[in-house]
């Protein structure tokens, strides 16, 4: 009996659902079909646009790279030119096209080698080519201070090219003699000494300074 109630119970509830069900499906001012969504038309103006920069954007990218490579040769030229001790263009002073001449005063170069002479009179000829060598450093420092810095070495110093090829050339030969008693541990001789006493003759009196 008991079996029998509880089984018209629940035929009574599922009947009540079909008719709450079909009375929903019934009432119009719900909806229950939505409308499939639709992306809104783009405007004519935007599709022109998009078009043009599809176009350009393979030329864009060559300009992009001939800038960037443009600014990275720009930066290296400043590094060099600074490293040189060379101004540019535009840093030069109305009526100043020409540096300033690097030639040691005749005056001074003389009595230079009267004290590197009496060096070497007294068999000192390591000593006498280094005064030749520093003091040759010191004159060039005094008239083109941008040009000697304080990192270069006397062989950087040697590798300028603010200084004229044949005086430069000169000037070498000091440095490599330096070089050869600071670093070799070789004795600097009579030899040594003339060579580069004229050596530092060719520097101080060269007429190739003249540009």
């Amino acid at each position: 009996m008991t079996a029998r109630a509880g089984a018209s119970a629940a035929n009574q509830s599922q009947e009540a659902f079909a008719a709450a069900h079909r009375e929903l499906l019934a009432d119009r001012s719900i909806q229950f079909d939505l409308p499939q969504y639709q992306e809104p038309p783009v405007p004519g103006w935007v599709e022109a646009l998009a078009s043009f920069f599809r176009t350009i954007f393979p030329a864009l990218q060559v300009v992009f790279w001939i800038i960037l490579a443009a600014l990275v040769a720009y930066i290296l030229y400043g590094i060099a030119r600074r490293f040189s001790g060379s101004e540019w263009p535009w840093q030069r002073k109305p009526g100043q096209e020409e540096p300033p001449e690097l030639q040691p005063e005749p005056a001074r170069a003389r009595r230079l080698l009267g004290e590197a002479d009496a060096l070497a009179g007294e068999g000192r000829f390591a000593e006498a080519i280094h005064l030749l060598l520093f003091r040759s450093i010191d004159d060039i420092d005094e008239r083109r201070p941008q040009l000697v810095r304080p990192a270069l070495t006397s062989r950087d110093i040697a590798a300028l090219e603010g200084i004229p090829p044949a005086p430069r050339s000169a000037f070498q030969r000091l440095v490599m003699a330096v070089e050869r008693s600071l670093f070799g541990g070789r004795s600097l001789g009579a030899e040594d000494w003339r060579d580069c006493r004229t050596a530092y003759e060719e520097f101080a009196f060269a007429e190739s300074w003249r540009r």
